[in-house]
């Protein structure tokens, strides 16, 4: 046995719910701590310990990522109505990942895990596309009213000394719904930084995308706030390291998506983001195939799975069925914070596990080894479909070849 890797910083560990709960101990138990001396800081923001903490751990939790700059999280329900009488929940908890973005302020970083065998339905992606997506603000912090009948809606901001400035927005004649959307200069300001940073260090081409020929005003601060931004501290960097910065509008921007050969950033606001990286994952093979990374303009760096808690297999594993769940987004999460936490404390062991597993999570589906869902689409033959741990398991095998 090779002596375990030492960790000399903790890396803040969020634990989640229902079947990626189960892999997140199996990959703990089979591919980390027979090599890692594992040092985290652990938090259980699982559905029931958030309720019974009123959700204090999740703030908590994000609190900690500031305190020690990485983090790792598992997938997390966000509760609706079924969940709050099947979780016999105290409210309808917000979304962890929301409270944990508005904490950090950061910018979710999603890219797909490109292994030969599993091709793009998009034949001429040939790289992977990081899509950007600003984790503030809009949809997800909007203010709703239903609108039982007729009168008039009016946006109104009252500044500090009371005086209005007020906009109708529409007189109507019945009922209706209306909503309300906001963000900060100050957040915009850090996703534009965090962008542009993220280009620089990954040497790739920055598209942003918005509506602003509609939203004159909402979408347009948005590119004016980039374009002032680059214009100011990025333009010179850009150029010196061959990469370019533009915008364009976001039907523009799909459209060029896809005929693009990949190996972009396309940065995109909160809601379009949410969309565009299902959309791009779903392209490139599944969501289980996709990294996400927050990043904070302080340089805190949350690494999480791009997807839900794979609640329909939770259920089969409850009965006792057998599952064939994949794990690689949830071992990619590991792997990077890993990664971070060994380049922060200049630990080259750590820096190179995480490389190693890496390596043979992606060996292993290229030799054939695979989960169901991957089965399904490869274009390799005579493929071996493999449950949830036994996959686990497969990838321990080659990560101690290549260990060894």
């Amino acid at each position: 046995m090779m002596e375990k890797i030492k960790m000399t910083t903790p890396l803040v560990e969020m634990d989640g719910d229902e079947m990626t709960r189960i892999l997140w101990k199996m990959i703990k138990d089979n591919l980390l701590m027979p090599y890692i001396d594992l040092n985290t800081e652990y938090y259980d923001l699982g559905l029931e310990h958030r309720n019974e903490t009123d959700d204090k751990v999740t703030m908590d939790s994000a609190i900690a990522a500031k305190k020690y700059g990485v983090a790792v999280k598992c997938a997390t329900i966000t509760p609706n109505a079924a969940r709050m009488t099947e979780y016999n929940l105290k409210e309808m908890w917000k979304s962890p990942n929301g409270t944990i973005r508005a904490a950090l302020d950061g910018t979710v970083f999603r890219a797909p895990i490109v292994v030969k065998g599993i091709e793009p339905c998009v034949k001429n992606w040939e790289k992977p596309i990081t899509l950007a997506r600003h984790a503030y603000g809009d949809v997800y912090k909007n203010t709703e009213i239903k609108v039982p009948g007729a009168g008039k809606a009016y946006l109104v901001y009252e500044n500090e000394n009371g005086e209005e400035v007020k906009e109708l927005i529409h007189e109507f004649k019945g009922a209706g719904i209306l909503q309300g959307m906001h963000n900060t200069n100050k957040s915009i300001e850090s996703f534009a930084k965090a962008c542009f940073n993220y280009a620089l260090d990954t040497k790739q081409d920055l598209w942003f995308a918005t509506k602003d020929t509609i939203s004159k005003k909402y979408d347009h601060t948005f590119k004016d706030i980039f374009q002032e931004i680059y214009d100011a501290e990025y333009k010179d960097a850009f150029e010196k390291a061959g990469i370019e910065y533009f915008y364009t509008l976001i039907d523009d921007a799909v459209a060029r998506v896809m005929k693009a050969k990949g190996g972009f950033i396309w940065a995109c606001k909160n809601y379009d983001g949410d969309v565009m990286s299902d959309m791009v994952s779903s392209a490139f093979g599944s969501l289980a195939m996709m990294t996400s990374v927050l990043v904070s303009p302080d340089g805190i760096y949350e690494y999480e799975a791009a997807h839900g808690t794979v609640q329909r297999h939770y259920y089969k594993h409850l009965k006792g069925e057998e599952t064939s769940t994949n794990s690689v987004a949830t071992i990619f999460a590991w792997s990077g914070a890993l990664r971070k936490r060994g380049e922060l404390d200049e630990n080259k062991a750590l820096c190179d596990f995480a490389d190693a597993l890496e390596k043979a999570t992606i060996t292993t589906i290229e030799a054939g080894k695979m989960t169901k869902d991957l089965a399904l689409i490869t274009s390799l033959e005579n493929v071996e479909v493999l449950n949830s741990e036994g996959f686990i398991k497969a990838i321990k095998e080659t990560l101690d070849t290549l260990l060894a």
